[in-house]
């Protein structure tokens, strides 16, 4: 079973993560109609870049947005999961090794410590993200069992990832099921909720050029455009 993870499944996950992301971005990017989205992307490029760039910064900003602001709660579970989530899998020093093993690559790792309160940051995160779609009836009145899934995907690695590291019960079995459930999220993400780890930079990207064409200045200079 090992191996099969490791391997086949390994190269399969990866693949798949890759090019379907790629895939989801392309058809976004074609998707793009100035006509429909009333804003001309190529008249004006450098505000639509500023703008762009101000956009992604400060959403990756913890109460950076105003949105970001109104909702506390929402901010420190969500940026505490994304943290996590996202620099342990990339620095951790065995995953790296793991690399180094597979195609002789692999990047600077954080301490050890460092990597096990992030990941326990992340877990409180992602129950605090669930405990948000309980109590806020405005949230839970759009909540679905889907919701849930998506957020139990996110999760899994990083808890079972913390029962193989602290070896409780059966470590190899959790091993196992730690490789297992980072995979089926690999896999899964051009197709779900999770593709947003792409589609995050374009819409934010695309909101930002948006408003930095039409609130920068640029309405007077494109004359016979449907503003």
């Amino acid at each position: 079973m090992y191996w099969l993870l490791t391997g086949p499944l390994f190269w399969l996950s990866i693949l798949v993560f890759v090019f379907g992301l790629a895939y989801r971005a392309l058809m976004y990017c074609r998707g793009l109609n100035w006509q429909l989205d009333r804003v001309a992307y190529s008249a004006h490029p450098k505000a639509g870049m500023k703008g762009a760039a101000r956009s992604i910064f400060y959403w990756l900003m913890p109460f950076g947005t105003r949105s970001w602001r109104k909702q506390a709660f929402m901010t420190v579970s969500s940026f505490s999961f994304h943290v996590g989530a996202v620099l342990v899998p990339i620095f951790l020093l065995a995953h790296n090794e793991f690399l180094r093993d597979k195609i002789g690559f692999g990047l600077p790792a954080i301490p050890q410590g460092l990597a096990d309160a992030l990941t326990w940051l992340a877990v409180a995160g992602a129950v605090g993200l669930v405990l948000r779609r309980i109590a806020l009836p405005e949230v839970r009145i759009l909540t679905t069992a889907y919701d849930y899934l998506i957020l139990a995907m996110g999760a899994a690695p990083l808890v079972t990832g913390l029962l193989a590291r602290y070896g409780i019960g059966e470590g190899q079995f959790w091993l196992l099921a730690h490789i297992f459930f980072a995979e089926v999220l690999l896999i899964a993400a051009p197709f779900t909720k999770m593709s947003h780890i792409i589609l995050f930079f374009l819409s934010r990207g695309q909101l930002g050029m948006d408003y930095g064409i039409k609130r920068g200045g640029m309405k007077p200079f494109s004359k016979g455009m449907a503003w």
